[in-house]
C-alpha cells in the first residue's frame, strides 16, 4: 500500500512539473488524454523511483567532497542529474518523457522535490 502511494505522489509530481517548468514535456501535449498518457506518467514516476533508490546514493557518495564544500547545495546538482537521466531512460524506452536542458532540469528537479515533500505531508496527516 506505501509503495502505491508513493508512486501516485511521484506521478502527481511529475505531472505537475512538467506542466509549469518550460523544457519538460510528458507525453504530446501534456494533457492526459489516453490511457497511454496515464501509463507514460506512472512509468516515469516508477523509473524516477529506481534511479533515486539506485543510482542517487552511489553519485552523492561519490560527490560527497564536493557536497560537503557547498553545504549540501550539490545536491540540487545531483537531483537535476537523475532527473535528466531519468529523461535518457525513458526517451530510450520511446516513452514520452522529455527535459530539454540543465536549467530545465534543475528547476524541474527542485519543484519536484517541493511537490513530493507538500504531497508526502498531506498525506502522512491525511
Amino acid at each position: 500500500m506505501t509503495f502505491l502511494v508513493r508512486l501516485l505522489i511521484s506521478a502527481a509530481a511529475v505531472f505537475m512539473v512538467a506542466r509549469i517548468v518550460p523544457g519538460i514535456r510528458l507525453g504530446e501535449g501534456d494533457h492526459l488524454n489516453t490511457p497511454t498518457d496515464w501509463m507514460t506518467l506512472l512509468v516515469v514516476a516508477v523509473f524516477f523511483g529506481v534511479v533515486n533508490a539506485v543510482i542517487w546514493p552511489v553519485v552523492l557518495w561519490l560527490t560527497l567532497p564536493v557536497t560537503l564544500v557547498t553545504l549540501g547545495l550539490f545536491v540540487l546538482v545531483v537531483n537535476a542529474l537523475m532527473f535528466m537521466l531519468t529523461s535518457r531512460i525513458t526517451e530510450t524506452l520511446g516513452l514520452g518523457f522529455r527535459v530539454d536542458g540543465f536549467v530545465s532540469a534543475f528547476a524541474g528537479a527542485l519543484l519536484m522535490s517541493i511537490v513530493g515533500l507538500l504531497l508526502n505531508y498531506f498525506v502522512a496527516n491525511w
